[in-house]
């Protein structure tokens, strides 16, 4: 059964579409809808395979700034249910930025990230990729620097953190790359468990030869007051794909967001699920996980190949295969309503770029 914050978030967001959209069979047509003059959101049923409907988007928060601040370069899509809208992170200006309705988001309020000191985190020292909302409303936040899952108030001062790896540590402290950190974080709807991954492979999860594939995901579960890690997870990504964002939509229940871009053609956007995650086997005890034995790793399922979606009239500044994608960074899946589809919600990460665009992509999917 859905936690009464998903549900609520789902029925906002269906309410805010207008229907409850069915994915689309099989076969079925596309429908490309055109999207009104300004930013305005569009709204349509378009098929996204396997198991996705492209239902609306909005370029409504690109190049736009709020109080002053300038609104850029945002990662993370996490649902606050104190706002009943959404929250992202800045990852060059470390500050929290709560959004209102994802089909036509605008800025409500905005945070800067505080040291326990009281003095300011800035691109040097923090950079956000992931927003987890805590039950109690608190906020925890994911910095690729160290990298760290750092426990923050709403008002943005540190009170916390949660334990990471000395392996998951960048290099020469570790084995992770530089960029290619704890990109990822998600709670479960009913906030016993956190989950993280790894943008990139550990260099000590590396093959003989080729590709290095594997990456690693972090399970924390509720222990008192806070978040014990209860164990590592072994998930094995498409050739030339990073792990942008994962989103719980149930407890053990993951939607992964995969990404790649080539210049000059653009982003190739795929989403998957995993399930039974809170009962996967522990890799904690594997030293390279490129020889570890079958069945070691996560079983994922594609739920849909996002660049094979009908544009919805979507237009790019940059080169893209599909105009309607771009450098998404940040998802929130909302649990279904009874047997329809989850709501899922993308954020791109215009990287300051006039050749790229902050753009939400809100999806209906059939989810197992």
């Amino acid at each position: 059964m859905p936690s009464t914050t998903a549900r609520l978030f789902t029925v906002a967001t269906l309410l805010l579409a207008g229907v409850a959209v069915p994915v689309a069979p099989a076969g079925a047509a596309p429908a490309d809808v055109v999207p009104p003059a300004g930013a305005a959101p569009t709204r349509g049923g378009a098929d996204c395979p396997p198991a996705a409907s492209a239902l609306a988007f909005s370029d409504a928060l690109d190049k736009t700034t709020f109080a002053g601040v300038p609104v850029t370069e945002l990662s993370a899509f996490a649902p606050d249910v104190r706002t009943l809208g959404f929250v992202t992170v800045s990852d060059d200006d470390p500050r929290l930025f709560f959004v209102r309705d994802p089909l036509d988001p605008r800025v409500s309020a905005t945070v800067p990230l505080r040291r326990p000191d009281g003095t300011r985190y800035d691109g040097d020292t923090f950079d956000g990729e992931g927003v987890a909302v805590l039950p109690d409303g608190r906020l925890l936040v994911s910095s690729e620097v160290e990298p760290s899952i750092r426990l923050f108030g709403r008002d943005g001062a540190e009170r916390g953190a949660l334990p990471v790896p000395a392996r998951f540590r960048v290099a020469p402290a570790g084995e992770a790359r530089v960029n290619g950190t704890l990109e990822s974080l998600s709670i479960s709807p009913s906030g016993r468990h956190v989950y993280a991954a790894m943008e990139a492979p550990l260099s000590g999860d590396a093959p003989a030869s080729g590709e290095s594939l594997i990456r690693r995901m972090l399970v924390y579960r509720k222990a008192g007051a806070g978040y014990a890690l209860d164990r590592q997870l072994g998930y094995a990504a498409d050739p030339g794909h990073r792990i942008s964002e994962v989103a719980a939509y149930g407890d053990g229940r993951l939607l992964v967001l995969e990404i790649q871009f080539t210049p000059g053609v653009g982003n190739d956007v795929r989403l998957y699920a995993v399930t039974g995650v809170n009962s996967a086997p522990d890799v904690s005890g594997i030293a390279n996980l490129s020889t570890a034995p079958p069945g070691t790793l996560v079983t994922k399922r594609l739920v849909a190949d996002l660049t094979a979606c009908p544009t919805l009239g979507a237009t790019t500044p940059g080169s893209q295969v599909n105009p309607l994608m771009d450098n998404y960074e940040g998802m929130a899946a909302l649990a279904p309503l009874g047997r329809g589809p989850a709501v899922v919600h993308l954020i791109s990460d215009d990287n300051g770029s006039p050749t790229q665009v902050t753009r939400v992509l809100t999806l209906a999917a059939t989810l197992p």
